[in-house]
């Protein structure tokens, strides 16, 4: 049994003037211990997904259909005293800015203590004692005086780590981390990614990594989904995904990366822009900055069609694919 399933899931934006997709169709699943990506650019619709699983969509948004189960349980239909038995117990989120999810008047410690008793019913002293521990996994030092210090009073490098102890603190079955290294410097980055790593393999913790950088996905997700304009459009393992991209959106995310160019030269751009909810295109969205756009492409939505490893909805992927069928028919013949 799939640790977490996604089955056609649709996110609606009610507006005064119309309802708008966020999510259309998505599906997916995540196993224990594994460690997945969501990627594109933004306004793709990765954090509503993310948001989306712990039913975390505030208004104007809400689940319009679809399916997300948490092994037996489903929690679109849950109410919010059993969401919040799921949220930080079972499934735990790391958001982007440490700075907005650590109240600034309130001592490090203090908030992960809350965050435990709130939970289980344990002692002060026991709480403070499993927090000490976890700022100490972290590779927090000192981790005794930090418990009694303010956010503002840590780097952004260490105020992450502090998040990443805070969702370890019950022992959660997946951690969602939505672009959890975008307000550090390269070289933290890099730390807070290994540290990430290393906790969910240590624990068996599986992982949802949320990025528009495949480069940054490369080194810790074992699987990938791309996302463009509400929808996944190619799905596989990550190292086929950079070293073999499917979809014409996946080619252009690799060909912008910085290392994908030479020194001197201008960096690689994916002409044009995501489109937003309202101006959606008809048919294959990513059509109108697609360089192998055809007159189907603007009027039908292309189909899941596995190509290796994969799967990819792009109507070229498609005819290659039957092609390559009809020449080997031809050649048995």
């Amino acid at each position: 049994m799939n640790l977490l399933s996604v089955t056609n899931l649709h996110v609606n934006f009610h507006t005064k003037a119309q309802e708008l997709a966020a999510l259309i169709d998505v599906s997916f699943t995540l196993n224990r211990g594994e460690r997945i990506a969501i990627v594109g650019e933004s306004g793709a619709g990765k954090s509503v997904l993310g948001f989306s699983i712990v039913n975390l969509i505030g208004k104007p948004g809400y689940i319009h259909s679809g399916s997300i189960r948490l092994e037996n349980d489903e929690l679109t239909k849950m109410n919010l005293r059993q969401l919040q038995e799921v949220r930080g117990k079972r499934i735990a989120m790391i958001f982007q800015d440490p700075m907005m999810t650590l109240n600034p008047v309130i001592t490090i410690g203090a908030q992960l203590v809350e965050t435990i008793r709130s939970h289980t019913k344990i002692s002060y002293k026991d709480a403070r004692n499993i927090a000490i521990e976890k700022l100490n996994h972290v590779q927090i030092a000192s981790p005794e005086r930090r418990f009694d210090q303010y956010p503002h009073e840590l780097s952004g490098g260490m105020r992450q780590r502090v998040i990443i102890a805070a969702v370890l603190l019950l022992n959660p079955d997946i951690i969602i981390a939505d672009e959890p290294t975008t307000a550090l410097d390269v070289t933290i980055q890099a730390e807070i990614l290994q540290l990430l790593l290393a906790i969910c393999r240590d624990n068996g913790v599986a992982l949802v990594l949320i990025s528009h950088d495949l480069g940054v996905v490369s080194k810790v997700a074992e699987r990938t989904l791309v996302m463009y304009a509400g929808r996944i459009v190619e799905e596989g393992p990550t190292l086929e995904i950079i070293n073999d991209p499917q979809h014409p959106y996946t080619q252009g995310l690799l060909n912008a990366l910085p290392q994908m160019t030479l020194p001197g030269q201008r960096l690689n751009q994916i002409q044009g822009s995501m489109p937003s909810l309202i101006e959606r295109p008809s048919g294959c969205a990513f059509h109108p900055r697609c360089p192998y756009a055809k007159e189907k492409c603007k009027k039908e939505q292309p189909s899941f069609i596995h190509s290796g490893v994969s799967s990819v909805a792009c109507f070229l992927v498609e005819d290659m694919i039957n092609e390559f069928a009809n020449q080997d028919q031809e050649v048995s013949k």
